[in-house]
C-alpha cells in the first residue's frame, strides 16, 4: 500500500489536533510532524521530506503562502492550504497548490482532497519512475505560434506515446502536473492547468473548475446547484462540479448548444 508522509502546519493547536485526527481514518496518511509557525515549518520540511503539508494561510511572522514562495527550488511536498477566510483563494491556486479547505473543515470535502492528494502523489511518484519528459518534444508538440495544440507527448519508461486532444475526455489539474483522462486510462504530463489551458483550442476545451477542464462536446448535462455551482455530467458518466467562478463559460456554451440535455 502506497503510504504518503504528512505535516501538519497550524499556529492554533486545535486546530492542528483537527486535521490529525481527521488524517487517523486513512491508514495510508502518516503524520511525520507538526508545525505551530512558518519559521518551524520552513526548517522541518527538508528535514522530514513530507508528501503533503496542510498549512495555515494566516499565522505570525511567515504566512503559508510566504512559506511556500520560500521553500527550496525542487522541493517535492505538495501543499493544501487551510484558512477561515475564502478571499485567499486565488493567491493559493496562483501557486499552485493542491487543495484549499474552509475552516471549519467539511468531512466530504477532506474526503474530497484526500482522493485528491492519492492521485497527485500516485502520479508523481509514477512520473518519477520512468524520468523526466523528454523537453524538446513536448515543446516541438505544445501549441506555438498561436495554434493550439493538436497531440500531446506522454513519456512510458523508455517509450514517448502521443495522445490526441480529440481523444481526452477531460483534463485535470494536479498541481504542477496534469492528468488526460481519456476514457478509463490516465496520462500524466508535467504541465500546469492554467498553461495547458492558454494552448488548447478554446471552440473544443472549456475551463469549468481551478482543477479541471473539459472537452466540450463530451458533456451531455449540466445540473444548476443551490450554491451557484453546477454538476457536469460526461458522456462517459462522469460527474464533475462546475465552480461559479466559471460559470460564464458554461453560460455560453448553453446557449451556443441548445442540443445539449
Amino acid at each position: 500500500m502506497m503510504t504518503i508522509r504528512v505535516l501538519v502546519v497550524d499556529d492554533e493547536p486545535l486546530a492542528r489536533i483537527g486535521v490529525v485526527t481527521r488524517l487517523a481514518a486513512y491508514s495510508d496518511m502518516i503524520v511525520v510532524g507538526e508545525c505551530d509557525t512558518g519559521e518551524e515549518a520552513l526548517r522541518a520540511i527538508p528535514r522530514l521530506a513530507p508528501d503533503l503539508v496542510f498549512l495555515d494561510i494566516e499565522m505570525p511572522g511567515i504566512t503559508g503562502i510566504e512559506l511556500v514562495r520560500l521553500m527550496p527550488k525542487g522541493c517535492a511536498s505538495h501543499f493544501v492550504f487551510l484558512t477561515a477566510h475564502d478571499e485567499y483563494a486565488l493567491s493559493a491556486f496562483d501557486i499552485e497548490a493542491l487543495d484549499y479547505l474552509l475552516k471549519p473543515i467539511d468531512n466530504e470535502r477532506f474526503a474530497s482532497c484526500i482522493d485528491r492528494v492519492r492521485r497527485t502523489v500516485s502520479l508523481h511518484r509514477q512520473e518519477g519512475q520512468y524520468g523526466l519528459l523528454y523537453e524538446e518534444l513536448i515543446a516541438k508538440h505544445t501549441g506555438t505560434d498561436n495554434q493550439p495544440i493538436r497531440r500531446f507527448t506522454v513519456r512510458r519508461g523508455n517509450d514517448i506515446t502521443f495522445v490526441k486532444t480529440d481523444d481526452v475526455d477531460w483534463i485535470e489539474g494536479l498541481a504542477d502536473y496534469a492528468g488526460l483522462h481519456v476514457q478509463s486510462k490516465t496520462h500524466l504530463i508535467r504541465e500546469t492547468l492554467n498553461s495547458l489551458e492558454s494552448h488548447l483550442d478554446s471552440s473544443q476545451f472549456l475551463r469549468i473548475h481551478r482543477s479541471s477542464i473539459v472537452q466540450v462536446d463530451r458533456i451531455v448535462r449540466v445540473q444548476a446547484l443551490a450554491n451557484r455551482d453546477a454538476l457536469v455530467t460526461l458522456r462517459d458518466g462522469q460527474t464533475l462540479r462546475a465552480s461559479r467562478n466559471y460559470s460564464a463559460g458554461l453560460h455560453d456554451l448553453l446557449r451556443n448548444r441548445r442540443s445539449l440535455r
